[in-house]
């Protein structure tokens, strides 16, 4: 039986709207998705917000035979309204060295927002030689409308990196923690409440 030409297009409507829903849900799940990944390894090595392995940066020795450039990534998330940026875009550290770099965070809303950064390292070869012993993606940064504020990481490239890496990348994606900015608004909210 040979469809009608508007039962051929109704029947592609109905066939476009599904494959458009079916791309919208996928498009959610791929966050969760993406996150249990990172959290079992399956994209390299993990990288996590919290304090690398516990290295002593005297019982390093300083290979001062080679140079490792490290460059500087910073960006935020769309529903972010934060500007953020590194100081300098690339450094030029001994491996086993303690060495710093900073960065550069202005809060444009009108609001107190609290961020959250999340770091990767390029390549992923290289993330298990890059140890931070100082970051503020440790824990979440709440700044006040229009405030800014430099924030330090401190890292050390590991001696053992192998030698054909010369170049890392440390970038830095800042989200904004939706749960805590509600949670400080609903504060000063209570705060600003006259006492009856």
């Amino acid at each position: 039986m040979e469809l009608t030409r508007e039962q051929a297009a109704k029947r592609f409507r109905k066939r476009a709207a599904l494959v458009c829903v079916c791309m919208f849900l996928f498009g959610f799940a791929c966050v969760p998705i993406y996150r249990i990944a990172c959290n079992h390894g399956y994209l390299g090595p993990r990288v996590q917000n919290a304090p690398d392995r516990a290295v002593d940066a005297s019982s390093l020795k300083v290979d001062e035979s080679r140079w490792v450039t490290v460059q500087f990534v910073g960006t935020v998330n769309s529903k972010l309204a934060w500007a953020f940026a590194p100081e300098n875009f690339s450094v030029k550290v001994h491996p086993g060295q303690l060495s710093e770099a900073w960065f550069d965070a202005t809060n444009n809303a009108d609001n107190a927002i609290v961020g959250n950064a999340v770091p990767s390292i390029a390549p992923n070869q290289a993330s298990g030689y890059f140890t931070k012993t100082e970051c503020f993606c440790f824990t979440e940064q709440t700044l006040q409308a229009g405030e800014s504020r430099r924030m330090p990481v401190k890292f050390i490239v590991d001696p053992q990196l192998p030698r054909d890496v010369d170049v890392l990348t440390l970038s830095y994606t800042f989200y904004n923690n939706e749960l805590a900015t509600k949670r400080i608004a609903t504060e000063a909210i209570a705060s600003a409440k006259p006492a009856s």
